[in-house]
């Protein structure tokens, strides 16, 4: 697409959905977000780069191909649940770790993944169309 106003926003756009994303991501294990929601935003903000800039400009911010983030977000997602099923006897009990004000556990590992496995599966999804139309 040759628009200059969305050229000249794209990598605002971009930024930001990602920015809002991650927020999204870290909040999803105390209130309404996490991964999936998350991933949604992510992707979409690469949409908006392919879109904007082309495929291989989405592709150069990716840094990893698509499927590659699917398969490291899927092994993460179920390398989550190990620490609660070795410790208790059960897949994803989730463990927690308090540092003053800042507190994580195995439920953001498991939304981690998920963010990565739904951010690589739009994307292999939307950079595929988008390569086949330009061959087109």
């Amino acid at each position: 697409m040759n628009s200059l106003v969305l050229s000249a926003f794209a990598r605002i756009f971009f930024w930001l959905m990602i920015a809002v994303s991650l927020y999204i991501l870290y909040r999803g294990h105390n209130e309404p977000g996490g991964g999936f929601v998350g991933g949604l935003i992510g992707a979409s903000g690469f949409a908006i780069l392919v879109l904007a800039e082309g495929v291989e400009a989405a592709r150069a911010a990716l840094r990893i191909h698509p499927v590659a983030a699917m398969g490291a977000g899927l092994v993460l997602a179920l390398l989550s649940g190990l620490p609660g099923l070795l410790l208790e006897g059960a897949f994803l009990t989730h463990w927690w770790l308090h540092i003053g004000s800042f507190h994580t556990g195995t439920a953001l590992l498991f939304d981690i993944g998920v963010y990565l496995v739904v951010v690589g599966g739009i994307l292999a999804l939307v950079l595929r169309f988008y390569e086949e139309d330009a061959h087109s």
